[in-house]
């Protein structure tokens, strides 16, 4: 089993190519933090229960 991510399923990314596919969901969340910060400007530390709980609702096991 795999656990994939695509940015352009959050609200307000829809421009967003980045697609990310891991082994773990811990993997995953790596993936999404650092696109977070290194594509969007943004600081994951900073990110919201609330923000961190959409991200989660859009992973997929695959």
């Amino acid at each position: 089993m795999a656990y994939s991510y695509r940015c352009k399923d959050y609200p307000g990314m829809e421009a967003c190519p980045a697609s990310f596919t891991a082994e773990t969901e811990a993997e995953l969340w790596k993936h999404i933090e650092i696109h977070g910060s290194t594509a969007h400007q943004e600081e994951p530390e900073k990110w919201s229960p609330e923000d961190r709980q959409q991200i989660k609702n859009l992973i997929r096991e695959t």
